[in-house]
C-alpha cells in the first residue's frame, strides 16, 4: 500500500496527519469500540457515497453510537479532505469511535462525544498482471465474531486470516463457515456456477459490501444471470469462475484456490464482461 496522504480530519478540523493525536483512553483503543468506512474517490469525487454513508449509519446504530453528522455534513467533510490532499484517485478511511471517557469501563456503555477521524491514501490501480492472469487465493475456517455485518474496527481475526494468505504468497483468504462460503478477509466473493453469478445471502456472518452491491446492480441492469444463494465449499471449489470485489482491491478474478486452478486457470468470460461494465461505472 502507498503511504497516507498528508492531511487528515480529526473532530472537525483538518490538520497534518503526523500531528493528529487521540487519547489513549479513547474506547476504540481500549475496546475496539468504533465503526469505520472505506470510500473510493476517482478524479477527486467519491463514488457510491450514499451506499457507504448508509452502511456507516446502520453500523453505528447497531452498536449504539450516535451518528455525529447527517449525510450532507459527511459529504462536505469528505469533499474537503479529498481537496486538501490534492484530489485525484484516493480512498478515504473514516472512523467513528464511541469517544473518550476517564477510565476503562466495559459497561454500561457511556454517552460520549464520538471521535471522528479520517485520512486518505492514493487509490492503487489493479496490476496489469492481476487483470490478465487473475489472482491466487487460499481458504480458511471463518472464526470471526458473530456480527460481521457491522463494519467494526475490531479486525484482529481478519488480520490474522489475511496473514494466512500472505504466508502462502496468495492475494486473499476466502472464508468458510461450517462448509459454506461467507466472504474473504476484506472482499466479497462471487462464484459462477452453471453460468450463473452466485453471491451468498446477507446475514450477520458477512458484510454488505458496497462494491458487491454494484456488481449485483450491473448484473441486473445488463441482463446477466445472477442470484443470491448459499454457496457450499464443494460448489466454490468446482466453480467455473470466482471473483473478488472490494472498494480498494477493485474487481478481480480468482484463478487459483489452494493451489488448484479455478476453471481453466484464467479470468473467465463472465468476469471479462462484468469487468468492462465495472470500469464504465467507476
Amino acid at each position: 500500500m502507498s503511504e497516507p496522504l498528508p492531511v487528515c480530519h480529526l473532530n472537525g478540523a483538518l490538520l497534518p496527519l503526523r500531528e493528529a493525536r487521540i487519547s489513549p483512553l479513547d474506547r476504540s483503543f481500549l475496546f475496539g469500540d468504533g465503526i469505520y468506512e472505506v470510500i473510493a474517490a476517482r478524479g477527486g469525487h467519491p463514488r457510491r457515497l450514499a451506499a457507504n454513508l448508509a452502511r456507516l449509519s446502520r453500523s453505528l446504530a447497531a452498536v449504539g453510537i450516535p451518528n455525529p453528522h447527517d449525510p450532507e455534513h459527511w459529504a462536505a467533510l469528505i469533499a474537503a479532505l479529498i481537496a486538501a490532499n490534492g484530489g485525484g484517485d484516493q480512498y478515504i478511511y473514516l472512523q467513528v469511535s464511541r469517544g473518550t471517557e476517564w477510565g476503562r469501563n466495559l459497561a454500561p456503555l457511556p454517552k460520549l462525544e464520538p471521535t471522528v477521524f479520517a485520512f486518505c491514501t492514493p487509490l492503487p490501480p489493479a496490476s496489469p498482471e492481476a487483470l490478465e492472469h487473475g489472482v491466487s487465493c487460499v481458504t480458511a475456517e471463518d472464526y470471526r465474531w458473530g456480527r460481521c455485518d457491522i463494519k467494526a474496527v475490531t479486525l484482529l481475526a481478519n488480520a490474522l486470516l489475511r496473514q494466512v494468505a500472505v504466508e502462502a504468497q496468495a492475494a486473499e483468504t476466502i472464508l468458510l463457515r461450517d462448509g459454506w462460503l461467507t466472504e474473504a478477509t476484506s472482499s466479497a466473493v462471487h462464484v459462477v456456477i452453471d453460468g450463473q453469478i452466485c453471491t451468498p445471502p446477507l446475514t450477520h456472518q458477512l458484510l454488505p459490501g458496497t462494491t458487491r452491491g454494484l456488481i449485483e446492480e450491473l448484473a441486473q441492469r445488463h441482463g446477466l444471470p445472477w442470484v443470491i444463494r448459499p454457496v457450499s465449499e464443494a460448489q466454490l471449489r468446482g466453480a467455473s469462475e470466482v471473483w473478488l470485489s472490494a472498494t480498494v482491491r477493485g474487481f478481480l478474478a480468482v484463478t487459483s484456490l489452494d493451489g488448484a486452478a479455478i476453471g481453466n486457470g484464467r479470468p473467465g468470460p463472465l468476469w471479462q464482461k462484468m469487468y468492462a461494465l465495472v470500469r464504465e461505472a467507476w
